[in-house]
């Protein structure tokens, strides 16, 4: 194998790490599956990928991630030269911190409030779950406008993988009119980066 291939569906994460890639010009493949039905594209996720997430990303020599943020590091370090982790202390800091703060506390909650099935609720339990998963993640929205920088990007002049993250996560629950009228910067951020061309053709596929 002597290019990347990652596993994506539409309306899902799996675009962030499709933009990383068409950002760095790494040669690459999109496999596009229907994300939950069964069949052979949905067989090979999981004998890849046990817990059946897209992302997934095979690596040139065959190895496997599973986990977007992981992804994005592995492809600074491959093609550091487009920036998509910056450089600095302290605005590598400042990355690593919403980084995380977005695959860890932001992702569980559509983990948690789309598939309650999942944790054995249904019903006015399940509804209760997402109700509040939902709340959750408008408050640690809120909290990540305190944090970022005013304009253009996220941690200010030079687009980071942070943008590609607010440019496709905007557009789900609440979506973008909130984020215009709640979180002004995040908002800003991700059409910012939506005016890129490389990540708009990569939202046009995804749509």
């Amino acid at each position: 194998m002597s290019e990347y291939e990652l596993i994506a569906s539409k309306g899902c994460g799996s675009a962030v790490i499709e933009m990383a890639l068409a950002l760095t010009g790494l040669p690459h493949t999109v496999t596009m599956i229907p994300f939950l039905a069964p069949g052979p594209g949905r067989e090979r996720l999981l004998s890849l990928n046990p817990l059946g997430q897209v992302p997934t990303l095979i690596l040139p020599d065959g190895a496997v991630m599973t986990e977007s943020a992981a992804m994005v590091l592995h492809i600074h370090d491959v093609a550091p030269q487009a920036g998509l982790v910056p450089s600095g202390v302290e605005r590598r800091a400042a990355f690593f911190n919403l980084l995380v703060v977005l695959v860890g506390a932001v992702y569980p909650t559509f983990t948690f409030g789309d598939e309650p099935e999942h944790f054995g609720l249904d019903g006015a339990a399940a509804s209760t779950l997402r109700s509040e998963s939902d709340a959750r993640r408008m408050r640690i929205w809120r909290h990540m406008e305190t944090l970022v920088a005013p304009e253009p990007y996220v941690l200010g002049s030079a687009l980071t993988a942070l943008d590609l993250y607010l440019a496709v996560m905007t557009a789900w629950r609440p979506g973008r009119s909130w984020f215009a009228e709640h979180c002004p910067k995040l908002f800003s951020a991700a059409e910012a980066a939506t005016r890129v061309p490389a990540i708009a053709h990569v939202i046009e596929r995804n749509s």
